[in-house]
C-alpha cells in the first residue's frame, strides 16, 4: 500500500473521530441564519445560572433540579436530529443545517414537562400520594421524553433497558413465579418518579445540576484554550527522551488532559492527533500505537480529581467527602507480598 493511500485513510479515520468526539460533546446540528444562535444562547444562558447558583441564586434543590434538567431537554432536542441519516428518503427528521418547528415544540414541550413540578408545586405536594389526571399525563410525557433524548444522544441502548424495566414493574404479576411481584400503579409509579426527589429528580440530577457541571464547563473552558496541547507538549519534553518516549508522553499526556476532560473520545482526539504518528515513526505498529493511545485515554479520564461522573454520585450516596473518594482510587500496593519466595 503507497504512503498516500495510507496518510488519506488515517485522515479518514481521524476525521471519524472528531465527528465522534463532537457527538458526544453536544455538538450535532450546525443550523445557519438566525437559528445558528438559538443553541449558543440557551448554551451561555445554562452556564450562567449555574455558576451563579451559589453566590446570587439561592433556589431549593428541587428548583435546581427542574430548572437544570428543562435546560439539557431543551438542548438535546434542539441540538440532535430525530434520526442521524435521512429515512427512506425523508430528510425533514434528519436536518443537520436548521432546526425543524416539530423539534422546537417539541423542545418547549420538554421544558414545560421538566420545570411542571416546580411550576405547581404548592398544589402537587397536596396531592403526592393521588395524581390527577394532569399529573398522569405530564408525568408519562417527562419519561418517554427523557427516554427519547437519551436515544438521540447515546443510541437505543439505554432507553430499551429503562423501558423493559419500566414494564417489568407493571407487569409483576403475570411473569414466572421466580421472578414475579404485586407489581405498582399507574399512581404510584408517575408519584415516585416525577412528582418527588426520589426517581427523575434525584441524587444523580443533584450531582449534575451542583457537581458534574461545573466540572464538565471548566474542562471545556481548558480545553477550548489549548490545555490539551500543551498536555502533550509537556509530557513530550519530560518524557520523549527516553526508550518508548513517544508512548510514555502518550500516557502520561492522556493522563493529564483526562484530569479536566469528562469525555474520552475527546482525550484520544486531543492527544491522539500527536502521540499516534510519532509512536508510528520511531517503530510502533499502527495497532499497537492507535491501543496505547485508545487506554491511556480512557483511564485517564477516570482518574482523580474528576473520576467520570459516576464518582460523584458515589460519593453524594455513601456521604463521604469527594476528596476521601479520590484518594482511595489509586491505593497504594503492598509490594512486599509480591517478593517472598513461592
Amino acid at each position: 500500500m503507497s504512503k498516500i493511500r495510507i496518510e488519506k485513510i488515517e485522515d479518514e479515520g481521524l476525521e471519524i473521530a472528531r465527528k465522534l468526539a463532537e457527538e458526544e460533546e453536544g455538538i450535532g446540528r450546525k443550523p445557519k441564519g438566525w437559528q445558528k444562535y438559538l443553541i449558543p444562547t440557551i448554551a451561555v444562558c445554562w452556564s450562567l445560572f449555574q455558576l451563579s447558583l451559589p453566590k446570587w441564586f439561592l433556589l431549593d434543590t428541587t428548583y435546581i433540579r427542574a430548572i437544570h434538567l428543562a435546560f439539557a431537554l431543551t438542548l438535546v432536542y434542539l441540538n440532535y436530529p430525530l434520526f442521524k441519516k435521512p429515512v427512506f428518503g425523508f430528510k425533514y427528521f434528519s436536518e443537520h443545517k436548521k432546526i425543524p418547528i416539530l423539534d422546537m415544540i417539541v423542545a418547549v414541550l420538554a421544558a414545560f414537562v421538566a420545570l411542571y413540578l416546580i411550576l405547581y408545586y404548592d398544589d402537587i405536594t397536596t396531592r403526592y400520594g393521588s395524581p390527577n389526571l394532569m399529573d398522569r399525563v405530564v408525568g408519562i410525557g417527562l419519561v418517554v421524553l427523557l427516554l427519547e433524548a437519551a436515544r438521540r444522544t447515546i443510541g437505543p441502548a439505554l432507553p430499551v433497558i429503562a423501558s423493559f424495566f419500566i414494564g417489568y414493574s407493571f407487569l409483576g404479576p403475570y411473569m414466572p413465579d421466580l421472578i414475579a411481584f404485586k407489581g405498582t400503579s399507574l399512581d404510584r409509579f408517575v408519584g415516585q418518579m416525577t412528582m418527588s426527589t426520589e426517581g427523575i429528580y434525584g441524587i444523580p440530577l443533584d450531582v449534575s445540576a451542583t457537581i458534574v457541571f461545573l466540572f464538565v464547563l471548566f474542562g471545556a473552558m481548558l480545553d477550548k484554550a489549548g490545555a490539551g496541547h500543551y498536555f502533550i507538549q509537556l509530557a513530550l519534553s519530560l518524557l520523549g527522551r527516553f526508550k518508548g518516549g513517544p508512548a510514555k508522553a502518550a500516557i502520561m499526556g492522556s493522563g493529564l488532559t483526562g484530569l479536566v476532560s469528562g469525555s474520552s473520545i475527546a482525550n484520544i482526539v486531543t492527544t491522539g492527533t500527536f502521540t499516534i504518528p510519532m509512536m508510528k515513526k520511531v517503530g510502533y505498529p499502527a495497532t499497537k500505537a492507535a491501543a496505547t493511545e485508545v487506554a491511556a485515554s480512557t483511564d485517564g479520564q477516570l482518574a482523580p480529581p474528576i473520576m467520570g461522573a459516576a464518582a460523584f454520585i458515589i460519593a453524594e450516596y455513601v456521604n463521604v467527602r469527594h476528596q476521601s473518594l479520590a484518594s482511595r482510587a489509586c491505593p497504594r500496593v503492598n509490594y512486599r507480598r509480591f517478593s517472598k519466595p513461592l
